[in-house]
């Protein structure tokens, strides 16, 4: 799948996602205000903030599109990682919000009544949310775009908020108190996620160490090339949204000539683009034989 298939891919989960939660945005808060339930009223925000961080991942994905300048040599890809930290941080406040809500609760002695509507409604949030869960999960593998990983995480989250909303639905008779504690268990799981998208989306910012089972098959390619001594060592990765590059140091013989050495390099760097899709930068130093 080349760039443009995954950018295309992308923007349609993205308007999907868009369309199913606002549908499901107006269902839920219309069903928590008749129902009078904080829980359900957090829901819904919860599904709105989805379709809200939709349109942040597809003015990520338009903005990463724009090719490299001077000033961005690199591209504009991380301009998906920015827009995975913006969704993380709505998650987070949307998250605060309804834990202050939930709190306050316990000390109101507004009666919850939860009917057919609100039961119709949480089953089928559970229902769609899981589905596009699913599709947006797909998508990130065909991608490995973070942004849609993060979005499918929002889903997932909502899903799993909408089940916990019904289970509370059905113990509400027996435990009085369970839609205040339901509306913090729902913030908690809005913090989890928010947790989750950040912390995956700064990763690529403050840089990681290549993986292992990377750095040995660029080995492999390295000594297929010029040969068991070539010491291949000091391997940085350097992320940009999907584009991904690779530097390190190699040994050759102290006899090469500089186009010898060049064409060997070359050869490296072009395996390794065709193999794992990472442009690479090698140094080559003197072979102490």
């Amino acid at each position: 799948m080349n760039k443009q298939e995954k950018n295309n891919l992308a923007k349609a989960e993205g308007f999907l996602s868009i369309v199913v939660n606002v549908l499901l945005f107006g269902l839920k808060y219309w069903a928590g205000v008749v129902s009078g339930s904080i829980a359900l009223m957090a829901d819904a925000w919860h599904t709105l903030s989805d379709s809200l961080s939709s349109l942040v991942l597809l003015i990520g994905i338009k903005q990463s599109q724009a090719e490299p300048d001077e000033k961005h040599p690199y591209g504009h890809e991380r301009y998906e990682v920015v827009a995975s930290i913006i969704i993380g941080v709505m998650l987070g406040s949307i998250a605060f919000d309804f834990l202050i809500d939930s709190i306050k609760k316990f000390a109101s002695d507004e009666e919850v009544k939860f009917g057919i509507v609100a039961i119709a409604v949480t089953i089928a949030s559970i229902v769609f949310k899981e589905a596009l869960a699913r599709f947006s999960f797909w998508a990130t593998k065909k991608t490995n775009l973070s942004v849609l990983k993060a979005e499918a995480w929002h889903h997932r989250s909502d899903a799993i908020s909408s089940l916990v909303i019904l289970i509370g639905i059905f113990t509400k008779p027996f435990i009085p108190v369970i839609d205040q504690l339901l509306g913090i268990a729902v913030s908690c799981l809005l913090f989890h996620a928010a947790y989750e998208v950040i912390s995956d989306a700064i990763k690529p910012l403050i840089g990681s160490s290549a993986p292992d089972d990377l750095i040995g098959s660029v080995t492999e390619i390295c000594k297929k090339h010029v040969g068991d001594q070539c010491g291949a060592h000091h391997f940085h990765i350097h992320e940009y949204g999907s584009h991904i590059e690779l530097t390190f140091h190699i040994r050759l013989k102290k006899d090469m000539t500089v186009k010898e050495a060049h064409d060997h390099v070359t050869a490296i760097e072009r395996e390794v683009k065709q193999k794992h899709q990472i442009f690479a930068t090698i140094h080559a130093e003197p072979l102490h034989e």
